[in-house]
């Protein structure tokens, strides 16, 4: 028999900065997230408040609802509550019941004062947005690097909670130790870190070198928000084996394929880790290598769902993040992707705003061959038509020249081969600087 899904409740608070189609719209991309973990959200749980507590989240009456909700006893919790009012009551302790729920998660970023007293109302596991996302992280990383990476901000996430876990409570770890246990368990994280990041950076420098080999290549990079195609289209466009499924931060790890059919010189497709609201700082710093590949493109393709109704939030968290790493700058295209999922007044419409943007769809081969050629000339729009006559001694640059050029055509005479090529201008000097022309 198949096991039984495990059940969640979201938790939000709409505060006063926050107009209302954006708390629904993030409270939806929370579920979405919870999804991706494997939960089934069978209840949301919503409340206005001025502004949340240093340690609460929820007023004392929802507080009631979400224990009623998991299946705990409001009235048995041994906890010190805050109502909207500020005032503070104390409750018995019951004994422990099995919870209804597996799982509350809570659309902000949780204190762990906070994270201590919903885990005691609700008699289950509480994870805050950024230990969802830290989590579906974590189970999606594949690579030695992503693995690294993760576990370096799910540490960082869980240092300054270990003093409000169970196993982080003062207890003293002998005498000759001199140390609580609590200090114990900080150091040990410290340690795991600073470890970690040796093993990171010993990677990252083996990914620089491949890179620097790839600095004279045409290069483009996919970049966006979680689950707007990227995958799908770096598949079409290179014909490899990429990981494609429709959940968020399927990708994590940077996958780096040539442009098929293959052309003259080579065009290298790059897919990046997905962005998404709020991605939790200590996920972007730990990712930095990966998105590097945006950085160093010669041409992002910013793709975007543009069947998902959140798609212009989306646009501009991708416009930010490309901002912080000080990417804004790399030449970008606009890609509208599932293009197959919009219907024809949508699609006019968004032709009519957006009049150089690619709108595409990455099952429509008609469109992936479109693609292909409009990358093509793209970089080929920059070169420059000229010709060379190489001499015989120095025959490496003709097989030089047809690795990062286009070669027309070739004439064999007595001094060396005339060769008529269309290459980018930087190339075509540096050719010239070694035939002594320059």
């Amino acid at each position: 028999m198949p096991a039984t899904p495990r059940t969640a409740v979201l938790v939000a608070c709409k505060l006063p900065e926050i107009d209302e189609l954006e708390f629904e719209s993030s409270l939806t991309e929370l579920e979405r997230l919870v999804t991706t973990l494997g939960y089934r959200v069978v209840g949301r749980l919503t409340q206005a408040r001025a502004q949340l507590s240093p340690t609460a989240v929820l007023g004392e009456g929802k507080l009631r609802e979400l224990a009623e909700l998991t299946g705990a006893d409001a009235d048995d919790l041994d906890d010190d509550v805050d109502d909207d009012s500020g005032a503070r009551r104390r409750r018995r302790r019951a004994e422990p019941e099995e919870p209804r729920v597996d799982l509350v998660a809570v659309d902000h970023e949780l204190t762990p004062s906070q994270l201590r007293q919903l885990e005691r109302v609700a008699g289950t596991d509480v994870l805050d947005r950024t230990g969802v996302i830290i989590d579906i992280f974590h189970r999606h990383a594949r690579s030695r690097e992503a693995r690294l990476q993760v576990e370096i901000a799910r540490l960082t996430y869980e240092a300054p909670r270990v003093r409000e876990s169970p196993r982080g409570r003062e207890r003293q770890a002998g005498r000759g130790a001199g140390e609580a246990g609590l200090e114990l368990d900080r150091r040990r994280i410290r340690d795991r870190i600073a470890e970690l990041k040796q093993q990171l950076e010993a990677v990252q420098k083996l990914h620089s070198v491949r890179r620097a080999q790839r600095r004279d290549l045409r290069r483009v990079a996919l970049v966006g928000y979680t689950n707007a195609g990227k995958s799908s289209l770096m598949r079409a466009l290179t014909g490899s084996a990429v990981y494609v499924e429709d959940k968020l931060f399927a990708t994590l790890d940077t996958t780096v394929r040539a442009l098929s059919p293959e052309v003259k010189p080579r065009i290298l497709v790059s897919d990046t880790v997905g962005f998404i609201k709020h991605l939790p700082h200590d996920l972007v710093a730990s990712f930095k290598s990966t998105l590097d590949e945006a950085l160093e493109a010669s041409l992002i393709l910013h793709v975007v769902d543009a069947s998902d109704p959140n798609w212009r939030s989306e646009l501009e968290v991708t416009l930010q993040v490309l901002e912080e790493i000080g990417a804004d700058g790399v030449p970008r295209q606009l890609v509208l992707n599932k293009m197959d999922r919009v219907d024809a007044a949508h699609a006019e419409a968004l032709a009519a705003e957006f009049p150089e943007a690619w709108l595409v769809s990455a099952k429509r081969e008609d469109d992936v061959r479109w693609m292909h050629q409009a990358l093509v000339r793209h970089f080929e729009g920059h070169y420059v038509e000229t010709e060379l006559l190489i001499p015989y001694a120095q025959q490496r640059l003709v097989a030089d020249l047809h690795e990062s050029a286009r070669v027309l055509d070739e004439q064999y005479g007595e001094l060396g081969v005339t060769v008529r090529v269309k290459a980018p201008p930087d190339l075509l000097a540096d050719v010239r600087q070694r035939l002594g022309l320059a």
